[in-house]
């Protein structure tokens, strides 16, 4: 009987991460976890590891959508630990190296999608540690031995967050964090993101890999709320730069209509489809601040939503924003301001996801407060991408084994609590 890809590619991984589970036979983890801030100058979501030895801390900008960890090592990297991958060594291989150096280590194409850039990285393996956690409360730091990432340019930097000096991906590739961090521990290929939308160290945001439960203060299991859609993989590789022939290592779920204040707005419907060269559709994406819509459904969007305040008085815009009001006109309450919400309606009218007015509106002054859509032209690579600022205080479940996304209703709406409020600190 033929072996399925995925347990195929779980055992692939597995062979080369051995050592991992072989150092920690004592204590095995039932899921890791990693602390998220939001970086109030860029509005990126900045996460550290420890890697390295001896072992030092690394921030990392996080990319949802990112192929492998990368880190600068042109500047102030040192390790005894570190080991280059050697030219057609299994490393190599799952990593789909496409170059080869003349000191006989493999590379390959590695990005800034905040500023667009990609240069070639020599790949590497090293110590990486992080915590552990039951879903409730941190638990022993544990070590991957042998951890794999790419070395990227010190020209990769600029654009990110002070201090970051790398991206922590976590996309569908075999080098992400989701899938070596899986393979190094046994647990299952999932992991949960809930975003915090506070700038405050006192209350940061979570990345859990493995399964749940997930559970925010107070003593409340987001998992038991979650809504399931499938992820769909995008057949032509959304990376600044990528082979012939290379799929999308970035998330997408199926958009099939677009409702504000609980009715559909008139869209060309060609658009919420991939086509075969890869155009179209909606992603998720951690390094995009606010959601992006192709220009006719961002112009539906917005007439709908001021059509459905006729009372509140639309101001002058402010970049990036093209919609935007007077806040004294918008009443505020328990769960935000009181706007229409926006769903984009999945694979049925009973599975949406939904932007309430806490994840909608953006303030940009004492008195304006502004739609936070942003217009992405005519003629995008994807139709609808959804950003960090709509994801905020919203528990997302990434189930790669099952290719399907789990989302919670708003933490606000729903438990009037948010992502800023899992417990770092004790047990």
């Amino acid at each position: 009987m033929a072996l399925s890809h995925n347990f195929l590619l779980l055992c692939s991984v597995f062979i080369f991460m051995s050592s991992a589970t072989i150092a920690q036979t004592s204590f095995r983890p039932k899921a890791l976890l990693l602390s998220v801030s939001k970086d109030a100058a860029t509005l990126q979501y900045v996460t550290h590891i420890n890697q390295r030895t001896p072992l030092v801390p690394v921030k990392l900008t996080v990319h949802l959508g990112g192929e492998t960890l990368w880190v600068n090592c042109e500047k102030g990297f040192v390790s005894s630990s570190f080991k280059p991958a050697r030219c057609g060594s299994a490393q190599c291989s799952l990593a789909t190296a496409d170059a080869c150096s003349g000191l006989n280590v493999c590379g390959q194409s590695v990005g800034n999608p905040i500023i667009r850039t990609s240069t070639h990285g020599d790949i590497g393996q090293d110590v990486v540690s992080l915590q552990s956690t039951d879903g409730s409360n941190p638990g022993r730091v544990v070590k991957v031995p042998n951890f794999i990432f790419t070395c990227g340019a010190i020209l990769l930097v600029r654009g990110l967050a002070n201090g970051v000096t790398g991206m922590a991906g976590l996309g569908r590739s075999k080098i992400a964090l989701p899938t070596q961090l899986a393979a190094a521990f046994s647990f299952k290929r999932k992991f949960a993101l809930c975003l915090s939308s506070s700038t405050t160290s006192d209350e940061n945001g979570v990345i859990i890999f493995g399964d749940g439960p997930y559970v925010i203060r107070p003593d409340i299991n987001v998992s038991k709320s979650l809504t399931y859609t499938p992820l769909f993989i995008n057949p032509v590789s959304t990376a600044g730069a990528f082979s012939l022939g290379d799929k999308s290592f970035e998330y997408f779920i199926g958009v099939k209509s677009v409702n504000v204040n609980g009715k559909a707005i008139p869209l060309n419907k060609t658009l919420l489809s991939i086509d075969s060269n890869g155009i179209g559709g909606t992603k998720i994406s951690t390094v995009d601040p606010y959601t992006v819509l192709e220009t006719s459904i961002y112009n539906a969007v917005v007439s709908a939503f001021v059509n459905g305040m006729p009372t509140v008085k639309r101001v002058s815009s402010v970049a990036p924003f093209g919609a935007c009001f007077d806040s004294r006109d918008i009443f505020t309450t328990r769960i935000g301001y009181a706007v229409p919400w926006i769903d984009l309606v999945l694979q049925s009218q009973n599975v949406k996801f939904s932007v309430t007015g806490a994840n909608s509106m953006v303030r940009v002054s004492d008195n304006v407060l502004c739609l936070g859509f942003v217009d992405g032209g005519v003629n995008p690579r994807t139709s609808i991408v959804v950003g960090g600022y709509q994801l905020e205080n919203n528990l997302l479940q990434f189930d790669l084994a099952s290719s399907r996304l789990g989302f919670s209703p708003s933490l606000i709406v729903e438990y009037r609590t948010n992502c800023g409020y899992f417990n770092f600190t004790s047990n």
